[in-house]
């Protein structure tokens, strides 16, 4: 590294504002944080949702979370509803649909309560999620997860947030340069590198030459330094993640007192699915399909088919599914989109943002070489990125849908190795938390369970049954679980009154 100890940005959006935030806040000055940013380039803002995780980052980076939801038009998102992904609706209109909430299923004494699901009559026994949580009758109510009062980013149910993905950057940015970091607007021209490759310094018409210790690069899908200058080459995994362009629109409430849903809703359609999400003032509706299976004018049919009308404006997102094996090189990290992209499911993009830039803050070189930190950056996400496919891959698998797109989706050939292990494994017991790595995974077991069992896998225990003895005992929780539902639906506000109050300027704090 160079005597001079600063990091360079290039690009803004919500990798490079809420990496230049945090590391301004974790390195408090000490390291001096430029962010060069172009208007001239949008942001794409796909899925337009987080993970619990935000709320960890956003309390970290001292965000009031009422003045956030106020600035991103934020919304609480408790999980994702997922429709017609087991089957397309019957002719008689007979729909399958599951909630994967964020809540942990009932856990007690040491005890899981999935044994005891999975030993039930499959005929009678409710759903997974409605059997272990309160937050499927909480979210389905149209429920906030917590009161005003409960204190900023705590409640008693895990959430997350739908938003506007610009106005989140604007959030972020007014943040970073809060915490000292220095914000230039302008065009990058050029790079130049030095003898041993690295990145010596990045050119702007507006500012002249920028030089720092480490850069990162935020320039989207561009990748100005980790592709175009360092020539790192994007890995696909379009052999096993299909879907690679998303039609996307807004559109605007019937009425100022349209309910707003607490989860995302995921429609699986004969090339994809839709998503839509509820904002404060609009829904964000998209449809994500293959092209291999489905055109661009059959896409924007589903579309139109799923909102029902054609007043609106859409504009098609390509994107190839994939990342780059190494994101680490010399003195560049790729961050967000110019790492990688699998697709909008899961919203798994800002969690890959938000580990990429805690692992560079902990590995940041203050002196000597940067190698060793780089190969060990690129292990964990390169890892972290193949989790995610297999857990994407999940939802997709399972489904029981005849059309090719589904039913190539089941063929064993794009199925990851490891997820096939996996799947043969919980034939016979439920996922655990020993099947997986803490720091290499961005879901945890029960997640897996909400979307095995909410696709009505079949776990046999049958032979088992003597080991879980106190059917009775679980059958008392079970219906405990009913009744806090029933508690909660009746206690926390609307989703639509708790953001109409933090909107009139009410504050979430204790």
């Amino acid at each position: 590294m160079s005597g001079k100890r600063g990091i360079v940005i290039v690009g803004g959006g919500t990798a490079g504002w809420l990496a230049a935030a945090y590391l301004a806040r974790v390195f408090d000055g000490r390291v001096a944080v430029t962010l060069l940013e172009s208007s001239e380039i949008g942001i794409i803002g796909v899925g337009e949702g987080a993970f619990p995780t935000i709320r960890s980052t956003l309390q970290f980076l001292g965000i009031d979370e009422s003045r956030f939801i106020r600035a991103a038009s934020a919304t609480f998102k408790q999980g994702i509803r997922f429709d017609d992904w087991l089957h397309a609706a019957t002719p008689e209109g007979e729909r399958h649909r599951y909630l994967h909430p964020f809540e942990a299923p009932f856990y007690t004494e040491g005890t899981s309560l999935v044994p005891y699901w999975l030993l039930q009559d499959h005929a009678t026994r409710p759903p997974f999620a409605d059997a272990m949580t309160i937050q499927n009758r909480v979210a389905e109510a149209q429920r906030a997860p917590k009161r005003p009062g409960e204190g900023d980013y705590a409640g008693p149910l895990n959430y997350a947030y739908h938003f506007d993905a610009a106005r989140l950057a604007e959030v972020l940015r007014a943040r970073a340069v809060e915490l000292g970091v220095r914000h230039l607007e302008g065009k990058l021209t050029r790079v130049d590198q030095a003898e041993d490759g690295s990145i010596a310094r990045v050119h702007t018409a507006e500012h002249g030459a920028l030089e720092g210790d480490l850069y990162l690069d935020c320039s989207g899908f561009r990748a100005e330094l980790i592709g175009k200058t360092l020539g790192t080459r994007l890995k696909s995994v379009k052999h096993q993640l299909f879907t690679e362009r998303a039609l996307a629109c807004k559109l605007p409430y019937g009425s100022p007192d349209a309910p707003i849903e607490s989860f995302t809703v995921a429609t699986a359609h004969p090339a994809g699915w839709t998503w839509d999400i509820g904002l404060q003032g609009a829904r964000g509706i998209g449809c994500v399909y293959s092209s291999a299976h489905m055109d661009d004018a059959e896409a924007a049919e589903i579309l139109r088919g799923y909102i029902g009308h054609d007043d609106y404006s859409a504009r098609i997102i390509p994107f190839e599914p994939g990342y780059r094996e190494t994101q680490w090189v010399k003195n560049c990290v790729a961050v967000g989109l110019a790492g990688g992209f699998l697709e909008p499911l899961e919203s798994t993009g800002i969690v890959l943002i938000e580990a990429a830039v805690a692992m560079i803050a902990d590995f940041y070189p203050h002196h000597g070489r940067a190698d060793a930190s780089a190969r060990r950056f690129n292990q964990l996400m390169t890892a972290r990125y193949e989790t995610i496919i297999n857990f994407l891959k999940l939802h997709y698998c399972l489904s029981r849908r005849d059309e090719p797109f589904w039913r190539d989706n089941r063929n064993t050939a794009s199925i990851p190795e490891a997820l096939q292990a996996l799947l043969e494994a919980w034939r016979h017991r439920p996922p655990s938390r020993f099947d997986f790595l803490v720091d290499l995974e961005s879901f945890a077991f029960f997640n897996y369970q909400y979307i095995l069992y909410g696709m009505d896998f079949r776990t046999d225990l049958s032979g088992a049954r003597a080991d879980f003895p106190d059917m009775a005992g679980a059958e008392k929780l079970f219906a405990r679980i009913r009744s806090f539902g029933a508690r909660a639906t009746e206690d926390l506000p609307t989703h639509r009154a708790l953001i109409r109050q933090i909107n009139e300027g009410a504050s979430l704090g204790a």
